[in-house]
């Protein structure tokens, strides 16, 4: 394979070139749920030439699934999901070694998984994994990608990079979030592709070195009127 003419489109790019890409042949990325999030942010990274993706969740695919997590056909449910995953991105690119890690992120396994990573992107849906990953990330001293989604609406946000900031300092009430009941809410499955690739671009901004990441803003949109804000925190 022609792996200069592959990736092409990105490293003609004077900000990126040689050395990025070289950059993401080396990096080890850890993507912590495999639904609507994971499967564009797997999906850009194999595809930009990531060396090595760790896949952890603990789900299997389920019909409701298929309407936004686009990693899996109808063939694939009560598969589980980074089996799935792995073997349709396995496909796009022999380039990338895969890791499963199939028991999910617990607070048993967080720190030892997490600290063979260079980099976490939060894909996940519920508070106390987010402020598991926070802890853990801040332990082991790894930047994460956050993003989250929910009806029309995404979020996305960068944790433990240059500046120190922690999901704590935008979410501090941990206590009252964790103890919220689990709230299954509609979304159009267009959003998590929105936000999930911007989680993508994000986790190459940091390995690369390129751009600003968004660490200490949080860059919102409504995909309704189209409205999107940056917050400072």
């Amino acid at each position: 394979m022609n792996l200069t003419e592959r990736y092409s489109r990105q490293t003609m790019l004077p900000e990126f070139g040689m050395e990025g890409q070289r950059k993401l042949f080396d990096a080890s990325v850890l993507v912590i749920g495999a639904g609507g999030l994971g499967a564009p942010v797997t999906t850009y990274l194999t595809g930009a030439g990531t060396g090595h993706i760790g896949i952890a969740d603990a789900d299997t695919v389920s019909i409701s699934n298929l309407q936004r997590q686009t990693l899996y056909g109808e063939n694939d449910v009560e598969r589980h999901k980074t089996d799935c995953a792995i073997n349709r991105l396995s496909a796009m690119s022999a380039a990338t070694h895969f890791t499963a890690h199939p028991e999910g992120i617990t607070p048993e396994n967080a720190r030892e998984i997490i600290d063979s990573y260079d980099l976490v992107v939060d894909c996940t849906d519920n508070f106390p994994t987010r402020f598991l990953i926070d802890e853990a990330c801040a332990f082991c001293g790894k930047p994460w990608v956050h993003g989250a989604i929910g009806e029309f609406h995404g979020q996305v946000t960068v944790f433990n990079h240059t500046k120190g900031k922690r999901y704590t300092d935008l979410y501090p009430d941990k206590d009252s979030l964790c103890a919220l009941p689990r709230h299954i809410s509609g979304v159009i499955g267009a959003v998590p592709g929105v936000i999930g690739s911007l989680q993508a671009a994000e986790a190459i901004k940091i390995i690369t070195g390129i751009g600003e990441p968004l660490e200490g803003r949080l860059f919102t949109i409504d995909i309704l009127n189209m409205h999107t804000a940056i917050i400072e925190f």
